[in-house]
């Protein structure tokens, strides 16, 4: 049984409320790829991550999914889910790195070891890691993903308007990260 938007996502949702496994699991292929890929753009690439990010949306969703009102799509309901679950992923990934990093630095004080200037690519993936979250969820579901505005808005529950003033800050403060190589770019 395919089901879109609308009526039969309602029964879907039902269905799953009463326990039917292939209502779940139905409902669970339909939203997967999306939410993995939001997640793995959130997690910067890392697949481990977010297919680890991805499981807990959908554990969250499915225990929560009594209380999903239908004021927004389904959609974008577990989307707000995983947008949430990521961000609080990285926070604790980035505590954890960071605490490794100050043992790193420990075994390393003597060492005088230069590292040579990584490449634009890996600049801008750290540049993008480098943003603020508002900033960098925006520019994730924006410019990568390809959600709309209005999409964003009701994901992070803020006016589109918004999501377009955050976009604009994230592409400045990566202008400004990546601007040594501005002469590459030029033709």
């Amino acid at each position: 049984m395919s089901t879109g938007p609308g009526l039969d996502e309602k029964l879907l949702i039902r269905r799953v409320l009463a326990g039917d496994a292939s209502a779940e699991r139905e409902l669970y292929d339909q939203h997967v790829d999306r939410v993995y890929r939001l997640c793995y753009r959130m997690a910067n690439g890392d697949a481990d991550l977010a297919q680890d990010f991805t499981q807990e949306s959908f554990v969250r969703a499915f225990d929560r999914l009594g209380d999903f009102r239908g004021e927004a799509a389904l959609s974008t309901w577990l989307h707000s889910i995983a947008v949430s679950v990521a961000l609080n992923g990285m926070r604790n990934v980035k505590r954890h790195r960071e605490r490794e990093t100050e043992l790193d630095g420990v075994r390393e004080m003597g060492s005088a070891t230069r590292h040579a200037e990584p490449d634009l690519k890996q600049r801008l993936r750290g540049a993008i890691e480098a943003l603020p979250e508002r900033y960098k969820v925006v520019f994730v579901m924006y410019d990568v993903e390809g959600y709309t505005h209005e999409e964003i808005g009701r994901v992070l529950d803020m006016p589109a308007g918004t999501s377009k003033a955050r976009l604009s800050r994230a592409r400045a403060k990566l202008r400004e990260a990546l601007a040594e190589f501005a002469g590459e770019w030029a033709t």
